[in-house]
């Protein structure tokens, strides 16, 4: 359960160059269902990411409360801080989503 800011930096640089190898150009534009799949297939990595931090962190703190040496208090808050920055970070795109919905049905036609 290491993460640090450098591997998400390289996993977000790397999403972006897929994103933009994947745009569709003249020469190779591909259909909109494969395009989706690949947008849904990245959300649902990033929700089972939030779900893994928050299980693991959950976890920890339990063996924490039992009384369990291998795991520290500090390793424990470190996990819950982890987790709950994700936690944010998923709300906040999801608050992004919605009001980019809101603005779009908005438009007149």
């Amino acid at each position: 359960m290491n993460i640090n800011a450098g591997s998400m930096y390289n996993d977000m640089q790397s999403m972006i160059s897929k994103a933009q190898m994947n745009t569709p150009g003249i020469e190779s534009a591909k259909p909109a269902a494969a395009q989706s799949a690949d947008f849904s297939s990245m959300l649902k990595a990033a929700v089972d990411n939030v779900n893994d931090l928050q299980k693991a962190s959950k976890e920890m703190q339990i063996a924490v409360e039992m009384g369990d040496r291998s795991v520290s208090i500090s390793d424990a808050m470190i996990a819950s801080q982890k987790s709950s920055v994700a936690f944010s970070a998923a709300v906040e795109v999801r608050n992004k989503f919605v009001e980019a919905y809101k603005e779009i049905m908005s438009m007149p036609v």
